[in-house]
């Protein structure tokens, strides 16, 4: 009687978590509870390069949003803009990727991963990705993500990750991308 009170428990669980509830999904950033205090803008001049920027944060439609806009240029050995939060705990085990809403001007754009084994101002690990005028959900893979260097490893450990950041990077280029989500999968 016990085993099968345990059989039925577990099938009701089972019917109840539905199709792909086994991977969590974690929400990281909305845009709608004061984002301006938990990420920040950072432009190449950090480093003596002269590319500008800003990062406003909107609400349209009842829809909160960040919004990167700029000129992002290679002179002076330079060539990036982002805004970036970091991570107060690492994403739930089993994750497989990040995960963004974005739109966009039709331009390639890139998420910057830091880990605690980036110690480095400029090391990371990148993923790129087109952000078309239209809200578009973005998934990449953490297989995607490519390091800057060769002392990092392959790919990044979820259970590593400390910052997240959406970059214009690596071409002279008017930037102008909206995130309202921000999360892993």
């Amino acid at each position: 009687m016990m085993k099968r009170t345990f059989l039925a428990l577990a099938a009701l669980l089972a019917l109840t978590a539905g199709p792909g509830a086994a991977a969590e999904e974690r929400m990281i950033e909305t845009f709608d509870k004061a984002p301006e205090t938990r990420w920040r803008f950072i432009a190449d001049t950090v480093m003596g390069g002269v590319s500008t920027g800003r990062v406003d944060f909107r609400t349209e439609n009842s829809t909160a949003y960040a919004r990167l806009t700029g000129s992002v240029s290679t002179e002076n050995n330079g060539g990036f803009i982002q805004f970036r939060t970091r991570l107060d705990t690492p994403p739930p085990d089993g994750t497989e990727g990040v995960r963004l809403s974005v739109r966009g001007n039709n331009q390639r754009y890139f998420v910057h991963l830091r880990t605690k084994g980036t110690l480095l101002p400029w090391q990371y690990y990148q993923a790129g990705f087109e952000a078309r005028a239209d809200w578009a959900e973005i998934r990449l893979p953490l297989t995607a993500f490519e390091p800057s260097g060769w002392l990092l490893a392959d790919t990044p450990a979820a259970a590593s990750l400390t910052s997240i950041g959406i970059v214009a990077f690596g071409r002279d280029h008017e930037a102008e991308i909206e995130v309202r989500e921000v999360g892993f999968y």
